[in-house]
Protein backbone atom coordinates (compact mmCIF):
# COMPACT_ATOMS: atom_id res chain seq x y z
CA UNK A 1 0.00 0.00 0.00
CA UNK A 2 1.33 3.67 -0.69
CA UNK A 3 1.33 6.14 1.39
CA UNK A 4 0.57 9.56 0.18
CA UNK A 5 1.19 13.04 2.50
CA UNK A 6 -2.06 13.90 3.03
CA UNK A 7 -2.60 18.01 2.34
CA UNK A 8 -4.88 20.23 4.27
CA UNK A 9 -6.07 22.63 2.00
CA UNK A 10 -7.59 25.43 4.41
CA UNK A 11 -9.24 28.12 1.46
CA UNK A 12 -12.90 29.37 1.24
CA UNK A 13 -12.77 30.34 -2.47
CA UNK A 14 -13.77 27.14 -4.15
CA UNK A 15 -12.13 28.19 -7.10
CA UNK A 16 -8.73 28.43 -5.75
CA UNK A 17 -9.35 25.41 -3.30
CA UNK A 18 -10.66 23.16 -6.62
CA UNK A 19 -7.26 24.19 -8.50
CA UNK A 20 -4.97 23.13 -5.39
CA UNK A 21 -6.85 19.87 -5.13
CA UNK A 22 -6.44 19.03 -8.53
CA UNK A 23 -2.84 19.72 -8.87
CA UNK A 24 -2.03 18.28 -5.62
CA UNK A 25 -4.29 14.67 -6.05
CA UNK A 26 -2.64 14.18 -9.58
CA UNK A 27 0.76 14.60 -7.98
CA UNK A 28 0.23 11.47 -5.87
CA UNK A 29 -1.19 13.26 -2.68
CA UNK A 30 -4.19 13.07 -0.31
CA UNK A 31 -6.18 15.89 -0.17
CA UNK A 32 -7.97 17.40 2.48
CA UNK A 33 -10.48 20.37 2.61
CA UNK A 34 -12.00 23.22 4.55
CA UNK A 35 -13.95 26.00 3.66
CA UNK A 36 -13.16 28.13 6.92
CA UNK A 37 -11.20 28.13 10.09
CA UNK A 38 -12.88 26.74 12.79
CA UNK A 39 -13.41 23.75 10.48
CA UNK A 40 -9.71 23.34 9.31
CA UNK A 41 -8.58 23.72 13.24
CA UNK A 42 -10.63 20.67 13.51
CA UNK A 43 -9.39 18.62 10.54
CA UNK A 44 -5.57 19.30 11.48
CA UNK A 45 -5.99 18.40 15.19
CA UNK A 46 -8.27 15.37 14.08
CA UNK A 47 -5.98 14.41 10.45
CA UNK A 48 -2.62 15.42 11.55
CA UNK A 49 -1.94 16.45 7.83
CA UNK A 50 2.09 16.11 6.46
CA UNK A 51 1.13 19.96 5.46
CA UNK A 52 -1.38 22.76 5.69
CA UNK A 53 -1.90 25.10 2.59
CA UNK A 54 -3.25 28.48 4.45
CA UNK A 55 -5.64 31.17 3.10
CA UNK A 56 -5.19 34.37 6.06
CA UNK A 57 -8.81 36.13 4.64
CA UNK A 58 -11.28 33.07 6.12
CA UNK A 59 -15.05 33.99 6.84
CA UNK A 60 -14.92 33.17 10.56
CA UNK A 61 -11.41 34.67 11.25
CA UNK A 62 -7.92 35.16 10.32
CA UNK A 63 -5.56 32.75 9.05
CA UNK A 64 -3.01 34.04 11.54
CA UNK A 65 -5.15 32.56 14.47
CA UNK A 66 -4.63 29.53 13.00
CA UNK A 67 -1.14 29.58 12.89
CA UNK A 68 -0.99 30.18 16.51
CA UNK A 69 -3.49 28.00 17.62
CA UNK A 70 -1.48 25.46 15.78
CA UNK A 71 1.88 26.57 16.97
CA UNK A 72 0.97 25.80 20.37
CA UNK A 73 0.53 21.78 19.96
CA UNK A 74 2.84 20.90 16.81
CA UNK A 75 5.57 21.74 14.17
CA UNK A 76 3.38 20.58 11.07
CA UNK A 77 4.62 22.72 7.93
CA UNK A 78 1.98 25.73 7.55
CA UNK A 79 2.11 26.99 3.94
CA UNK A 80 0.36 30.24 3.91
CA UNK A 81 -0.91 31.10 0.36
CA UNK A 82 -2.37 34.37 0.37
CA UNK A 83 -3.41 37.49 -1.98
CA UNK A 84 -2.26 39.83 0.59
CA UNK A 85 0.86 40.92 -0.65
CA UNK A 86 1.76 43.59 1.97
CA UNK A 87 5.46 42.74 3.56
CA UNK A 88 3.80 42.88 7.15
CA UNK A 89 1.35 40.39 6.56
CA UNK A 90 4.38 38.02 5.49
CA UNK A 91 6.52 38.94 8.18
CA UNK A 92 3.55 38.77 10.74
CA UNK A 93 3.07 34.94 9.39
CA UNK A 94 6.28 33.68 9.30
CA UNK A 95 7.19 35.28 12.48
CA UNK A 96 3.43 33.42 13.88
CA UNK A 97 5.30 30.36 12.51
CA UNK A 98 4.11 29.52 8.97
CA UNK A 99 7.22 27.87 7.20
CA UNK A 100 6.68 29.66 3.93
CA UNK A 101 4.06 32.14 1.81
CA UNK A 102 2.64 32.17 -1.91
CA UNK A 103 1.16 35.12 -2.66
CA UNK A 104 -1.94 34.39 -5.39
CA UNK A 105 -1.38 33.90 -8.11
CA UNK A 106 0.52 31.07 -8.83
CA UNK A 107 1.54 28.29 -10.84
CA UNK A 108 1.47 24.96 -10.68
CA UNK A 109 4.76 24.26 -10.55
CA UNK A 110 5.45 26.58 -7.56
CA UNK A 111 2.92 25.57 -5.51
CA UNK A 112 4.31 21.92 -6.30
CA UNK A 113 7.89 23.13 -5.26
CA UNK A 114 6.75 24.62 -2.49
CA UNK A 115 4.71 21.71 -0.50
CA UNK A 116 7.90 19.45 -1.96
CA UNK A 117 10.23 21.63 0.35
CA UNK A 118 8.21 22.23 3.36
CA UNK A 119 8.06 17.94 3.46
CA UNK A 120 11.67 17.60 2.60
CA UNK A 121 12.57 20.21 5.74
CA UNK A 122 10.44 18.45 8.12
CA UNK A 123 11.75 15.09 7.49
CA UNK A 124 15.68 16.83 8.30
CA UNK A 125 14.68 18.83 11.01
CA UNK A 126 13.24 15.43 12.72
CA UNK A 127 16.22 13.49 11.78
CA UNK A 128 19.27 12.92 13.40
CA UNK A 129 23.14 11.82 11.91
CA UNK A 130 22.44 9.17 8.92
CA UNK A 131 18.89 9.44 8.69
CA UNK A 132 19.26 13.40 7.78
CA UNK A 133 21.33 12.52 4.97
CA UNK A 134 19.70 8.93 3.83
CA UNK A 135 16.09 9.67 4.96
CA UNK A 136 16.42 6.11 6.13
CA UNK A 137 16.50 4.31 9.56
CA UNK A 138 18.05 0.92 9.72
CA UNK A 139 17.74 -1.49 12.02
CA UNK A 140 19.39 -5.11 11.00
CA UNK A 141 16.63 -6.33 8.49
CA UNK A 142 14.09 -3.45 9.46
CA UNK A 143 14.51 -0.04 6.88
CA UNK A 144 12.08 3.07 7.41
CA UNK A 145 12.19 4.81 4.42
CA UNK A 146 11.29 8.54 5.38
CA UNK A 147 10.68 9.72 1.77
CA UNK A 148 8.98 6.98 0.17
CA UNK A 149 6.85 6.45 3.69
CA UNK A 150 7.47 2.50 3.44
CA UNK A 151 9.11 -0.09 5.89
CA UNK A 152 10.75 -2.60 4.64
CA UNK A 153 11.70 -6.17 5.96
CA UNK A 154 14.31 -7.98 4.47
CA UNK A 155 13.57 -5.87 1.28
CA UNK A 156 10.33 -6.32 1.31
CA UNK A 157 7.49 -3.96 1.81
CA UNK A 158 5.51 -4.42 5.47
CA UNK A 159 3.03 -2.32 3.42
CA UNK A 160 1.90 -0.63 6.48
CA UNK A 161 -1.48 1.33 6.94
CA UNK A 162 -0.82 5.21 6.99
CA UNK A 163 -1.45 5.60 10.48
CA UNK A 164 1.00 2.20 11.22
CA UNK A 165 3.63 3.91 8.87
CA UNK A 166 3.39 7.61 11.32
CA UNK A 167 4.08 5.18 14.81
CA UNK A 168 6.78 3.10 13.12
CA UNK A 169 8.10 6.43 11.17
CA UNK A 170 7.77 8.60 15.11
CA UNK A 171 9.61 5.48 16.94
CA UNK A 172 11.74 5.11 14.27
CA UNK A 173 12.86 8.98 14.61
CA UNK A 174 13.11 8.65 18.23
CA UNK A 175 14.79 5.52 18.24
CA UNK A 176 16.03 4.44 22.12
CA UNK A 177 13.77 6.63 23.47
CA UNK A 178 10.36 5.35 25.15
CA UNK A 179 7.22 7.65 23.66
CA UNK A 180 4.69 7.33 25.81
CA UNK A 181 1.41 6.28 24.92
CA UNK A 182 -0.30 10.03 25.01
CA UNK A 183 2.49 11.31 22.93
CA UNK A 184 2.11 8.76 20.29
CA UNK A 185 -1.72 8.98 20.32
CA UNK A 186 -1.48 13.15 20.10
CA UNK A 187 1.18 12.56 17.47
CA UNK A 188 -1.03 10.10 15.24
CA UNK A 189 -4.27 10.81 16.11
CA UNK A 190 -4.17 14.64 16.98
CA UNK A 191 -4.99 16.93 20.32
CA UNK A 192 -8.34 15.85 19.83
CA UNK A 193 -8.48 12.32 19.08
CA UNK A 194 -9.14 9.51 21.27
CA UNK A 195 -7.14 9.03 25.06
CA UNK A 196 -7.81 5.19 24.62
CA UNK A 197 -4.59 3.27 24.38
CA UNK A 198 -6.94 0.43 22.72
CA UNK A 199 -6.57 1.79 19.39
CA UNK A 200 -2.57 1.92 19.58
CA UNK A 201 -2.22 -1.18 20.98
CA UNK A 202 -4.54 -2.65 17.96
CA UNK A 203 -2.13 -0.33 15.57
CA UNK A 204 1.08 -2.08 17.49
CA UNK A 205 -0.31 -5.18 17.16
CA UNK A 206 -1.31 -5.08 13.45
CA UNK A 207 2.56 -3.08 12.92
CA UNK A 208 4.15 -6.34 14.77
CA UNK A 209 2.75 -9.37 12.91
CA UNK A 210 4.06 -6.75 9.57
CA UNK A 211 7.50 -6.19 10.45
CA UNK A 212 8.65 -8.95 13.51
CA UNK A 213 9.67 -12.35 12.60
CA UNK A 214 8.07 -13.38 15.85
CA UNK A 215 5.14 -10.89 17.12
CA UNK A 216 5.34 -12.68 20.82
CA UNK A 217 9.36 -12.00 20.99
CA UNK A 218 9.77 -8.18 19.27
CA UNK A 219 13.49 -7.42 17.77
CA UNK A 220 12.35 -4.08 16.90
CA UNK A 221 9.69 -2.31 18.77
CA UNK A 222 9.68 -2.91 22.70
CA UNK A 223 6.66 -2.22 24.69
CA UNK A 224 7.36 -0.34 28.18
CA UNK A 225 4.89 -1.76 30.21
CA UNK A 226 2.53 1.26 31.45
CA UNK A 227 4.39 3.75 29.72
CA UNK A 228 4.73 3.12 25.96
CA UNK A 229 6.90 2.31 23.34
CA UNK A 230 10.49 1.95 22.26
CA UNK A 231 12.15 1.38 18.61
CA UNK A 232 15.31 -0.37 18.96
CA UNK A 233 18.67 1.41 18.00
CA UNK A 234 19.86 1.95 15.03
CA UNK A 235 22.95 0.52 13.28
Amino acid sequence: MTVKPKILIIEDEPNIASFMSTILSANDFTVLRSASGADGLMMASSHCPDVILLDLGLPDMDGKEIIRNIRQWSQMPIIVVSARTQEHDKVEALDMGADDYVTKPFGTSELLARVRTALRHARSSSLEGAMAQTGKFTAGPLVVDFDKRHAYVDGRDAKLTQNEFRIVALLAKHAGRVLTYDMLLKAVWGPNGSSDNQILRVNMANIRRKIEENPGKPQFIFTEMGVGYRMVEGD
